[in-house]
C-alpha cells in the first residue's frame, strides 16, 4: 500500500460524511415505532459520501498535503 493510503481530504470528508450517514440511520431505527424515512435518509447520506468522495478526487484532493 502507499503511505498516504486514506490520509487525504478526500477521504477524511467521505468518511465524516458516511459517519453522519450511519448515525442518521441508526437513529431511525432506534426510534419506536422504527421510521424508515429518517433511515433512507441515513441511507442516502452514505450513498452521497461515495459521490463526495468520487468528485473530490476527480478535483485533485485525493493527494497527500505535506
Amino acid at each position: 500500500m502507499s503511505d498516504n493510503h486514506g490520509n487525504t481530504p478526500a477521504a477524511w470528508s467521505a468518511v465524516a460524511v458516511a459517519l453522519i450517514g450511519f448515525v442518521i440511520g441508526s437513529v431511525g431505527l432506534m426510534l419506536s415505532p422504527i421510521n424508515y424515512v429518517v433511515f433512507y435518509i441515513g441511507v442516502a447520506v452514505v450513498v452521497v459520501s461515495g459521490v463526495l468522495f468520487v468528485v473530490l478526487s476527480k478535483l485533485g484532493y485525493n493527494v497527500e498535503s505535506h
